[in-house]
C-alpha cells in the first residue's frame, strides 16, 4: 500500500468519528498516487563488428560476455557453460558453442552437442548432437570453422584423439575422424584441417575425398624439450598459422595438402635481449600465460605477453606486452601492463584495440594508436578471449 492510500485511510477514519460525535467539518479526499504500468521490450544487436570482442566468464556466469573496444560497454552474454568452447560464423549471423550435459548435474546420462545461437537476438536456434568432445575449456583451436562457414570440426579425446565434422549449413553431425597423437585444430581450405602432434610435427588431415587420410610433416620442435604453445594465431589472407614455443622461438607455417614450416627466429633477439634457453636457472624474458598471443592480421603485428622467468614458468602472468613486426622480425613496442595477465587478444579494426585479462576477471582495452589503456571494465572474465573477424 502507498503512503498516500495509507494516509488517505487514516484521514477517513478519523473523519467518521469525529463526524459521528458531531464536532468537526468533513476532510477532503486524499489524491490516489498514479502508477505508470510497466513496458518490456527485448533489444538487438548487430552482427558482430570488428571493435568487438568475447571473453569468457568461467565459473562465474557460464557465459561469454560481448564487449564494444570503442565505447567500452558490455552489449551482451553469450551462453557458454562450463568448460565449453566458442567459435564465431565467418559471416557474422551466427554463434557457435561446443557443451557437454549431464541429466543430472555431474552425473547421469551424457549429452554433447554444439548449440547455434542467432547473432541478432542471441536466441538459441537448435542443438546440433555429436558423439563426444574434449572437456577442455579456455583454448582457442578446440573448436573451429571453416572460412566459408559451412563445417566447423570439434577435438574430442574419447580415449584416443578424434575431430567431429560438422555440417553447420545442414545443421547435423558427419562423422567422426581419428587423429592419433595430435590436438589443436585449424581449417585449411579445400582439404580438411591441420593440427599440432606430440611427434612435434603438423598433421594436415584430408576430408575432401570419400575416405579420410593424415599427412605428418617432419618433425620441426620437440614437445619435451621446447614445447610449442597451443592458442597458435591465424592469417586466413596468407593461409598462415603463427606458433610460439616455451623458450620464445616464432615458427610460421603456410597451410595446404603439404604445409610449408619456415626455419624459426628468436623473439628475445629480435628484441635485442639474449635468445630463451631450455637450460635450468637461466633467469630471462618469457613468454608465458594461457593465452599468450594475438595477431593484428592485417599489419602483420604479433602481441606477445612476457615475464621474468626461467624455463618452465609458461603459465606466469605478464609485466610486459612485446610487439613483434613478423616482415621485419623486429621487436618494435615493449609495453609495461597492468594486472598481471595471462589472456591476450587484439581486435581487427584498421586501428585496433589491446585486450588483456588476468585472474581477478579485470579486462584492460588500450587504444595501440596511442598507447594509452581506453577502458578498465571490472569483474569482466578472466577466460579465453576472441575477437571478431579473427578466423
Amino acid at each position: 500500500m502507498t503512503f498516500a492510500a495509507i494516509k488517505g485511510r487514516f484521514f477517513a477514519s478519523a473523519t467518521l468519528t469525529l463526524a459521528l460525535g458531531g464536532a468537526m467539518a468533513p476532510a477532503m479526499a486524499a489524491p490516489v498516487a498514479s502508477v505508470e504500468p510497466e513496458q518490456s521490450d527485448v533489444a538487438q544487436l548487430t552482427p558482430p563488428k570488428a571493435s568487438w570482442f568475447f571473453i569468457n566468464r568461467g565459473f562465474t556466469e557460464n557465459s561469454s560476455a560481448i564487449y564494444d573496444t570503442t565505447t567500452g560497454k558490455l552489449l551482451g552474454h553469450v551462453e557458454t557453460p562450463q568448460l565449453t568452447d566458442l567459435a564465431l560464423d565467418p559471416a557474422g549471423k551466427f554463434y557457435y558453442v561446443s557443451s557437454t550435459l549431464w541429466t543430472k548435474a555431474s552425473r547421469g546420462t551424457r549429452q554433447d552437442y554444439v548449440s547455434v545461437f542467432d547473432s541478432v537476438d542471441l536466441k538459441l536456434q537448435t542443438d546440433i548432437p555429436i558423439p563426444g568432445r574434449l572437456l577442455v575449456g579456455g583454448r582457442l583451436n578446440n573448436f573451429v570453422v571453416s572460412p566459408d562457414g559451412k563445417f566447423g570440426y570439434v577435438y574430442n579425446m574419447s580415449p584416443a584423439s578424434s575431430v567431429n565434422v560438422v555440417d553447420l549449413a545442414a545443421r547435423k553431425f558427419v562423422k567422426s575422424v581419428e587423429l592419433p597423437g595430435c590436438a589443436s585444430l585449424v581449417s585449411v581450405p579445400g582439404v580438411g584441417i591441420s593440427a599440432l602432434c606430440s611427434d612435434g610435427s603438423l598433421a594436415t588431415l584430408s576430408l575432401a575425398g570419400a575416405k579420410s587420410a593424415i599427412t605428418r610433416s617432419e618433425p620441426f620442435f620437440s614437445a619435451t624439450d621446447d614445447p610449442i604453445f597451443d592458442n597458435f594465431q591465424v592469417d586466413r589472407t596468407k593461409n598462415q598459422i603463427v606458433m610460439l614455443s616455451y623458450t620464445g622461438k616464432i615458427y610460421t607455417a603456410t597451410l595446404g595438402a603439404k604445409p610449408v614450416i619456415s626455419a624459426p627466429f628468436s623473439l628475445q633477439e629480435a628484441a635485442g635481449v639474449p635468445a630463451g634457453s631450455s637450460a635450468p636457472n637461466l633467469v630471462n624474458w618469457y613468454p608465458g600465460g594461457v593465452q599468450q598471443m594475438a595477431l593484428h592480421v592485417p599489419t602483420g603485428q604479433l602481441y606477445v605477453l612476457m615475464h621474468m622467468g626461467e624455463f618452465w614458468s609458461h603459465k606466469a602472468g605478464a609485466s610486459e606486452v612485446w610487439q613483434l613486426d613478423l616482415a621485419t622480425r623486429k621487436v618494435v613496442k615493449r609495453m609495461a601492463v597492468p594486472g598481471e595477465p595471462r589472456m591476450i587478444a587484439v581486435t581487427q579494426e584498421a586501428t585496433p584495440h589491446l585486450v588483456f585479462a588476468g585472474e581477478d576477471e579485470t579486462v584492460y582495452v588500450y587504444d595501440l594508436a596511442t598507447g594509452k589503456q581506453a577502458w578498465k571494465l571490472d569483474q569482466a572474465g578472466n577466460g579465453v578471449i576472441t575477437v571478431a573477424q579473427s578466423q
